[in-house]
């Protein structure tokens, strides 16, 4: 099957019909493996080793639902349910107690237009990116958070699109001699985001762009045209104002928005670019302070930055400390839970890290099953109380959820022993 990714060099992603005039198409199959690529020999290892777990957890599959039509390609936990979107554009809502069942027939809570690329949820909304360029928003049905969900609003709202109509200066040019107004994503949308107390939606797009919308009534409040050279494939929000956009580029840039004088609007603008990876980046995730950054790539690495104390700006100055490695292929999703970050890969596998003591990260578990590349990834403490396997109480469970290319979603319970 041929795969397609915004990505200058041969990696596995989201086989999707369209294209983009820097993807390359590569299969499986594709006699130029990534594992022959150099790794960012550059960059000190902050894990003892690279291909084997260095310190034990106890890892169990505990589900895996089959029966999928079409791959796996976003996932979101929110309270008790974990969200799913696929590449036939199905949304479904699963209650994460009884995932496990064999008879858990789960229905369609939404069907909308493309591939589902991600999935937001606050409170009694659900937003989703869809590979038709669209934003959409659904309102959950609290007392039937497994039934069909109803429709709110498709970003742009045709409000937003008709204000915006009638002024030269809202349009910009998208392709040559095509102008479109500036509300408008006008390739894929990547990835979305959304600010700690739920005001504002973040969304980024293949076409270079990220844009915030405001969810109270989901209008456009800005557009950050031309934010990077090539598509953006992941956003993330720190709490204290700063915007991470990865992309195909090869690039991550941090965003702020600066005050303004004389009354005129804040507009986000870039005020640091990190640039270390040798391919396009595919994910990044956020650590639960905001202090460190974790950013993966075709370039099987897995990047950790760190602000520095000592420098000026905060969050602005973020410093290479080192790279995980130990994937054989590309890195497509990463996910964060307290002290540990999942990542999935190209290479079939989920690997679960720690941060020790200072700068060091042990690779706690190697998590394998799937066929095919693991595509989306998320991840929780697990509430029930579980008995560790070794018969050790000094542990904390955590659930794992991962999607794949082969269109199933497994459901890993991970014990890690407490650090003293």
């Amino acid at each position: 099957m041929g795969l397609q990714l915004p990505c200058p060099l041969p990696c596995l992603a989201d086989n999707e019909s369209e294209s983009h005039s820097n993807h390359l198409i590569h299969s499986e199959s594709s006699t130029s493996s990534l594992s022959s690529q150099p790794s960012l020999p550059s960059v000190p290892s902050l894990s003892t080793s690279t291909q084997q777990p260095t310190t034990t957890a106890h890892h169990l599959c505990i589900a895996t639902v089959k029966g999928n039509s079409s791959y796996v390609s976003s996932l979101a936990v929110a309270g008790k349910f974990l969200y799913t979107g696929s590449s036939n554009s199905e949304i479904r809502s699963w209650s994460r107690d009884n995932i496990s069942s064999t008879d858990n027939v789960v229905p369609v809570v939404a069907v909308s237009n493309g591939v589902v690329k991600s999935l937001v949820v606050f409170e009694d909304k659900l937003f989703s990116a869809h590979q038709d360029n669209k934003i959409r928003v659904w309102k959950i049905d609290d007392d039937n958070p497994q039934q069909k969900y109803k429709f709110i609003a498709a970003l742009p709202t045709l409000n937003d699109r008709f204000s915006r109509l009638f002024s030269a200066k809202n349009y910009v040019e998208v392709r040559r001699h095509k102008k479109c107004t500036w509300v408008h994503h006008v390739d894929n949308v990547s990835a979305l985001a959304i600010s700690r107390d739920g005001s504002l939606l973040y969304s980024a797009s293949w076409d270079r762009t990220f844009k915030i919308w405001r969810t109270s009534d989901f209008k456009c409040l800005e557009s950050v045209g031309n934010a990077h050279d090539d598509a953006i494939n992941a956003i993330v929000l720190s709490e204290d104002g700063f915007v991470y956009t990865g992309s195909a580029d090869k690039k991550i840039k941090v965003w702020i928005k600066e005050k303004a004088a004389g009354g005129e609007k804040k507009k986000h603008s870039a005020v640091a670019t990190l640039e270390k990876h040798k391919s396009a980046v595919n994910a990044l995730a956020l650590s639960g302070d905001g202090c460190v950054l974790y950013s993966g790539a075709c370039d099987r690495s897995i990047l950790v930055w760190e602000r520095d104390g000592d420098g000026d700006g905060g969050g602005v100055h973020m410093v290479l400390v080192g790279a995980l490695r130990g994937h054989s292929k590309a890195i497509l999703c990463l996910a964060v839970v307290e002290d540990l970050v999942c990542s999935g890969s190209a290479d079939k596998t989920v690997r679960i890290w720690r941060r020790g003591m200072g700068k060091s990260y042990s690779c706690l578990g190697v998590l394998e099953g799937h066929r095919r590349p693991v595509k989306c990834l998320a991840a929780a403490v697990d509430g029930n109380s579980i008995e560790d396997p070794s018969g050790s109480d000094s542990c904390t469970c955590f659930l794992v959820y991962s999607g794949s290319l082969d269109c199933d979603i497994k459901v890993w319970r991970v014990w890690v022993p407490f650090l003293y």
